[in-house]
């Protein structure tokens, strides 16, 4: 900055600025959007335009048809008993045979059918129905038991690439993440296009550059206000 700047109009400036600053951040904490502040409104927003491009399960259907037919048999260790037991109903409800000690689990069964199965239950989430999930597994919230096939996959997956079985641990893993993951994430969301909230989300984007620059520009005036320099 010249000398030719008053250094006190430099300094009550940055503060200006700093106090438009904190009174605009106490404005999104408050929830004025739709009951919303401002972070948890955008958060939402971007969710429901994201959700389509994460639907991956009609793909992953598809590759699961492999699978069926070919039996599997593992031992997995789920960390508590109640997970085992929430564990032991969706195996057995996808037609294979459970054995349960306590928190461990010795299954056999179709692994085409058990993926089926998931794929089926991380669809109806995915699509917010839950009830079917209800209906599926009587006495059991349905974020449990989608949580539930993310924890049995994580053990499943285990178990696999213990018996050298990579392939099939692999495309587990997949679903677990891609299909039954993005289900848990995304369920009670509304999908909205990007066209129909283009001009909230250009707004959105705009208001976090000029207000990081603004940020930016009322710290150097106040540090130059009060005799601070710059330099490299």
């Amino acid at each position: 900055m010249s000398a030719k700047h008053n250094p006190k109009k430099v300094l009550l400036a940055g503060l200006a600025m700093m106090i438009v600053f904190a009174v605009v951040l106490v404005g999104v904490f408050l929830p004025l959007f739709k009951g919303q502040n401002g972070l948890d409104y955008l958060d939402n927003l971007y969710n429901s335009i994201s959700k389509q491009s994460a639907y991956y399960i009609p793909d992953l259907s598809k590759a699961a048809q492999r699978y069926a037919g070919q039996p599997i048999k593992a031992e997995l260790k789920l960390a508590s008993e109640a997970q085992a037991a929430q564990a032991a109903l969706l195996f057995t409800a996808a037609g294979a045979s459970v054995q349960r000690q306590g928190s461990d689990l010795t299954l056999q069964g179709d692994l085409g059918k058990i993926l089926a199965a998931s794929l089926g239950d991380a669809d109806a989430m995915f699509h917010n129905n839950g009830k079917a999930l209800v209906a599926r597994y009587p006495g059991q919230n349905e974020r449990a038991m989608i949580y539930a096939w993310w924890l049995s996959f994580q053990a499943l997956e285990k178990d696999l690439n213990r018996q050298k079985a990579f392939a099939q641990a692999k495309f587990v893993q997949t679903v677990q993440a891609k299909a039954v993951e993005m289900a848990y994430n995304y369920y009670g969301i509304q999908p909205q296009s990007i066209g129909e909230r283009w001009a909230v989300v250009v707004f959105s984007l705009l208001f976090y550059v000029i207000y990081t620059l603004w940020y930016g520009y009322g710290v150097m005036y106040l540090f130059e206000g009060a005799g601070f320099r710059m330099g490299h």
